[in-house]
């Protein structure tokens, strides 16, 4: 960036993401350089830039929104943290604590606890410099442990009793683990007796979990606390409403507090001793949560604007667009057709699962294990980088290192911009773009209308088009897609690496998902032993294909490699001379296709082979591969069964296009390669990519029944 070249300030999000038309839309804005800007609706038709690309396309729209816009600063408060309301409850006499934690960044200077006052005052358990202290009003910290191992839970009991002055008796003792020798270095229980000349809080206000009223945040796990005020006892067990949000209290008292900015649930506590691995089978061995201090689930933003759609806008990708002097943004969503409104044949999914999980990555910035870093970089991932408080994606670690197992969309989505990532939203505007100039009509749906509405998101539709890289499914989505190709849906998967990861939503936690990297897979972190359940629905988590759904079963082909140097063509096989589905190659007269084109052919970046081992379809017909990538190109995790010396070439690292036919009349084409968008476009979709996709549309929207093997 030049010296003159001011950093982008303005970021923003929408709430919804994806709605009908007739419904409202909250348009939600910030700015680090205030300012008024020039606000209009636009739908986008390409959202690429690049220059070997179909060239970026917008459309403004007239509506009711005000011209001008004030754009604030609005600030972002990360961190998870839980609340109790103590009012009503006085403290004169005695205030008596016992919580097991686990600290997992104990050399951050972080509140664990505090209990606090109307008046302000507050008593907190804190940690400071790798050690447990108390902190009662504004007098010093008292030490009370010896250096804190984050590996391991501590069981922390103290005790103020209130006169002329405070008597603190307090005991931090490591519990043991399954370590003999690792537990002969812990130094058993801290005992701390002491005098301090303060007076008791008096009326309470709250207690906070995670937390201090200054706004300290916690990274680390706590379990069961109980806290004694004078004569009233109250009692929290974290192992019950792990689904929800409610903090259940199990005196009498029933003083339930509510976390906030989604802590990890359905995590191992104290008693965890390795024989369940399943939070439902025995929830009191996952009485804990996991607070970080960089959890996020939502901004909490003023709404900047708000607009209903009229009815009868068509369905398609719009955005909010503002415009000051020194930049715009673009904050994309959604718009299905009204409800009861006339449908289109076609359907596009937007992968909005995909763009959540993918929401914020630093890969780019930091680098990852199939992607170096870069040095120069767009303002979106600036941004990202010089503001760490926008949120993680499930692609990293938290502060304390442990993998992010939640995304939400109530936060902005820096690479949910035309152009500001070569992956998944700007590759899809161009499928989009290219379906626009075959006039076929289409409607755009999101993965979460799939997961909300079932089968009857999709059942009005003939074809359905997914995007480049529909990574990540619930279980409702595939359940309905499933039950779609039955009825005689006619599918085409124009992406790679697609039905991979399974994830989970939450009425709980509405614009949410979570997901937990079980077992195998291309991932950069992996779940703790023990924590392999969604804690949004219980179900278990991981790869698809280690969970008896494998993508080859649905679409033929399966995730097989990865590599991001260059893109190549495929080899039409024999096969696709057939009579059967020689149709789809109308007026592609060459045996070599897709060999130009963004990042340099139709297969790359990410591909799927077709393996019968999988579940391919035995009917299914190859209709053409490549197998001639660079060294780049590697076979994915899970397909190292065992540690042998990988041959070279490597006949697992292809990309399979294949075709085959599903019950009533239905049929499925996969391209099987991210890479496969940034070939459409060539020579004004004048090339044999566009050709073999608008042969494939054209022929799926007659009903006239497919040949069959």
């Amino acid at each position: 960036m030049s010296e003159t070249q001011q950093a982008k300030a303005m970021v923003a999000y929408v709430n919804p993401l994806s709605l009908r038309a007739g419904e409202r839309i909250e348009l939600k804005a910030s700015s680090h350089r205030p300012a008024t800007a020039k606000l209009d609706l636009v739908r986008i038709i390409c959202g690429d830039p690049t220059r070997t690309g179909p060239g970026f396309k917008e459309i403004e729209i007239d509506s009711s929104l005000p011209a001008t816009l004030g754009v604030p600063h609005q600030p972002i408060t990360p961190g998870s943290f839980g609340e109790v309301d103590l009012c009503g409850i006085e403290l004169s006499r005695r205030l008596a604590i016992e919580v097991h934690v686990r600290a997992t960044a104990p050399h951050a200077w972080q509140t664990v606890l505090s209990v606090n006052a109307a008046n302000g005052q507050g008593i907190e358990v804190q940690i400071r410099d790798g050690h447990f202290a108390l902190c009662i009003a504004s007098g010093p910290a008292i030490k009370l442990s010896e250096e804190i191992d984050p590996a391991k839970w501590y069981r922390l009991t103290l005790e103020i009793s209130f006169a002329d002055h405070a008597t603190v008796v307090s005991e931090v003792t490591p519990l043991p683990t399954r370590s003999p020798g690792r537990d002969y270095l812990s130094s058993g229980p801290h005992k701390i007796r002491t005098s301090l000349a303060v007076l008791p809080p008096g009326a309470l206000l709250n207690c906070l979990f995670a937390a201090s009223m200054s706004g300290e945040r916690f990274d680390g796990r706590i379990s069961h606390p109980t806290i004694k005020i004078d004569d009233v006892t109250l009692e929290w067990d974290f192992s019950e409403d792990i689904s929800g949000r409610k903090l259940c209290e199990v005196s009498s008292n029933e003083r339930h507090g509510l976390i906030y900015q989604l802590p990890a649930r359905a995590v191992t506590g104290p008693q965890w001793d390795g024989i369940y691995h399943d939070w439902k089978s025995c929830p009191q061995h996952y009485d804990a949560v996991h607070f970080h201090s960089d959890d996020l689930y939502d901004v909490d933003w003023k709404v900047s604007a708000s607009l209903e759609l009229p009815r009868d806008l068509a369905s398609g990708i719009y955005a909010f667009r503002l415009t000051t002097d020194s930049e715009i943004e673009r904050t994309p969503f959604f718009v299905r057709p009204a409800a009861n409104m006339q449908t289109a044949d076609i359907a596009l999914l937007m992968p909005s699962c995909t763009y959540m999980a993918y929401a914020n990555h630093r890969m780019l910035i930091e680098g990852a294990n199939f992607v170096a870093a870069r040095s120069r970089l767009r303002p979106e991932h600036e941004y990202i980088r010089d503001h760490p408080e926008i949120g993680p994606s499930l692609y990293e670690k938290h502060r304390d290192g442990s993998g992010v197992m939640y995304s939400s969309r109530h936060r902005p989505n820096l690479q949910l911009r035309p152009g500001a990532d070569g992956w998944n939203f700007t590759p899809d505007t161009d499928i989009n773009a290219f379906m626009e100039t075959l006039e076929l009509n289409h409607d755009v749906i999101a993965d979460e209308d799939l997961h909300r509405d079932g089968i009857a998101a999709l059942s009005t539709y003939k074809i359905l088009v997914t995007g480049s890289h529909p990574e990540y499914w619930s279980s409702a989505m595939l359940d309905a897609l499933e039950q779609w190709l039955r009825n005689g849906g006619r599918l085409l998967y124009l992406g790679g690496n697609g039905f991979y990861w399974r994830v989970a939503f939450s009425d709980a936690w509405p614009g949410a998902i979570e997901l937990r990297r079980a077992e195998d897979g291309v991932r950069n972190w992996q779940a703790e032993t023990g924590e392999s359940y969604h804690s949004f629905n219980g179900e278990y988590g991981g790869m698809w294909r280690r969970l008896g759904r494998a993508p080859n079963e649905l679409v033929g082909v399966g995730f097989a490699a990865q590599g991001f140097e260059r893109a190549i063509g495929y080899r039409r096989s024999s096969a696709s001379y057939d009579p059967r589905v020689a149709w789809i190659f109308n007026g592609v007269n060459e045996q070599d296709i897709g060999i130009s084109g963004l990042g340099g052919g139709a297969a790359g970046q990410e591909v799927d082979s077709y393996n019968p081992d999988l579940g391919s379809p035995a009917h299914a017909v190859i209709l053409a591969s490549a197998t001639e990538f660079g060294p780049d190109m590697s076979r994915t995790k899970e397909e190292l069964q065992a540690s042998i010396l990988v041959p070279l070439p490597d006949p697992v690292v292809r990309a399979d296009m294949v075709f085959f036919e599903t019950p009533a009349g239905g049929a499925v084409f996969s391209v099987g390669s991210i890479s496969w968008f940034g070939a459409l476009a060539r020579d004004n979709y004048d090339n044999d990519v566009a050709k073999i996709t608008r042969n494939v549309l054209r022929r799926f929207l007659d009903p006239e029944e497919f040949l069959g093997p």
